[in-house]
């Protein structure tokens, strides 16, 4: 067990420097229809702070291009580049090609299959004794966005990777199964999409390890939340043990960490990354390795760098 108080004191100055460049590809910041603890602009300024490079702030019901572009043009002396992206859920049209162009005509980086609203996510809501915020009395209950029609992708699916492609979007799998990100991927591959994020195999979308490391080789990131891992998050539900046991599956060089936090009753997503740095100090991992995993990883599959 790792004693992240410790480590978080005795190498302090060791994780402020390697928060220097980092990027947050996958961060709920607010406001949202679900309950946040602190909205796009007061996490650019904490994160322009620390030195940050770059944040995709996700939201499961709109697109947060619009609150990009107005942080970037009005607050020019943060250091941090404030980007968003688009999830294909029911608020949005479910899989919408013309919601994929505007988002990336405003600059969006991340286009998110189906979350709240994919079908294996209604399966697992159901099993999981957890809801989601979002899915109260606020708002009506979500209903399965298709992506298939029988064993084939429905024509609008196809439609959006043609638009992938020729945009640079980076596609990430959101909460749909394993095995659909399987076979989505592998078209998307056909198609000419470059950028494939896998969204947290550890949890809610059923991957084994042997699925996670076929879905790297297929050239994706896999990307995992400190929000399942770190102290102090309520949404911990796995060791550092088994963060070692994912990162050393597919290497640092094709592993993103990104916080996944932003909500209330729980740590910041700045304190995520703090406590991310320091378990995997106490793992092991060099500085290098954990640059590629906070910062060059993230920055590369969003473009950050061209």
């Amino acid at each position: 067990m790792t004693d992240i108080a410790t480590i978080r004191t005795d190498q302090a100055a060791r994780i402020a420097d390697l928060l220097v460049g980092a990027v947050d590809p996958h961060v709920h910041s607010g406001p949202s229809i679900a309950p946040r603890a602190v909205d796009h602009l007061d996490l650019a300024r904490v994160y322009s702070d620390n030195g940050f490079a770059a944040m995709v702030s996700k939201d499961h019901d709109y697109s947060g291009v619009m609150c990009a572009r107005m942080i970037t043009d009005h607050h020019p002396d943060l250091k941090t580049k404030v980007y968003s992206g688009i999830v294909l859920n029911n608020v949005v049209g479910g899989i919408n090609p013309y919601a994929v162009e505007h988002t990336a005509a405003m600059d969006g980086r991340i286009v998110w299959l189906p979350t709240l609203a994919a079908e294996n996510h209604l399966n697992w809501e159901k099993t999981s004794g957890w809801a989601h915020p979002a899915s109260t009395q606020k708002m009506r209950a979500a209903s399965a966005v298709p992506l298939f029609d029988g064993d084939r992708l429905r024509p609008e699916v196809l439609d959006l990777l043609d638009v992938m492609a020729a945009t640079g979007m980076a596609l990430a799998s959101g909460h749909i199964h394993v095995s659909e990100t399987k076979i989505v991927f592998a078209e998307a591959r056909k198609r000419g999409v470059e950028r494939l994020i896998f969204t947290h195999p550890e949890d809610i979308v059923g991957a084994s390890m042997d699925d996670t490391k076929e879905i790297a080789d297929m050239g994706a990131y896999v990307e995992h939340s400190l929000a399942f891992f770190v102290e102090g998050s309520k949404f911990k539900n796995r060791t550092d043990e088994e963060l070692r046991d994912f990162i050393d599956l597919v290497g640092a060089e094709r592993t993103i960490l990104a916080s996944d936090l932003g909500q209330t009753g729980t740590i910041s997503p700045l304190e995520g990354f703090q406590n991310g740095i320091a378990a995997c100090i106490g793992l092991g991992y060099s500085d290098a390795q954990i640059r590629q995993m906070i910062a060059s990883n993230a920055a590369d599959v969003i473009g950050l760098n061209g």
